[in-house]
């Protein structure tokens, strides 16, 4: 396991049960190593964490893959018990990634962009509704042409993309449809192209 660099400013801090150790869409200056304790990722609504993706238990880096990609974190994290924490600088951090062979760097940016996929789409399905987690699934999926316009392919039946997008079949028939009548899609086969990737945005709330 990656340790914090020992030429990083590092020091131990130590935290209750209940406290609030990251927020989902802010940008942090730290990357948080968790030495001792559990902490729970998910999504607060208020002060409580409503909605739980999983609990971590250190030694652990927590939420690294927004440092490694250089995005805000994607959950919110909450200590379970009493929790042993050192605090990052991201610079500091990168420069330790940035000493890795090309090959590690490589991997680890892979391994780190699919983990994050995943939990913005476990948490869209607390969030969102199945219009708005239809319009982020095709705006991350789209990819541009030769002459600019962009288009989805669908590689897989739409039954299993509707479960991972956590809706009915009959669901994502519906709100395809209303995208396209809406003039922001088009096609209706294998492949779906962007018309309008504004509203898209404006849909996914991205």
């Amino acid at each position: 396991m990656l340790m914090p660099p020992a030429h990083a400013s590092t020091e131990r801090q130590n935290y209750a049960s209940g406290v609030q150790l990251l927020e989902r869409g802010a940008s942090p200056h730290f990357v948080t190593y968790v030495e001792s304790g559990r902490v729970a990722l998910g999504v607060m609504e208020g002060r409580t964490l409503a909605h739980q993706l999983g609990v971590l238990e250190g030694p652990i880096w927590l939420e690294a893959s927004a440092a490694v990609l250089n995005l805000p974190s994607v959950v919110d994290a909450m200590t379970e018990t009493d929790t042993v924490i050192r605090r990052v600088p991201v610079a500091a951090f990168r420069q330790s990634l940035a000493a890795l062979p090309a090959e590690a760097r490589s991997l680890l940016r892979d391994v780190a962009m699919a983990h994050r996929q995943q939990t913005e789409l476990a948490v869209s399905r607390f969030v969102k509704d199945a219009q708005s987690r239809c319009a982020e699934w095709l705006l991350a999926h789209a990819e541009v042409g030769d002459k600019g316009a962009m288009a989805v392919r669908l590689n897989e039946p739409k039954r299993l993309l509707a479960a991972k997008l956590g809706i009915a079949p009959e669901t994502l028939s519906r709100v395809l449809r209303h995208l396209r009548d809406r003039g922001l899609i088009s096609g209706s086969g294998r492949v779906v192209n962007v018309l309008d990737s504004s509203c898209l945005r404006s849909l996914a709330g991205v």
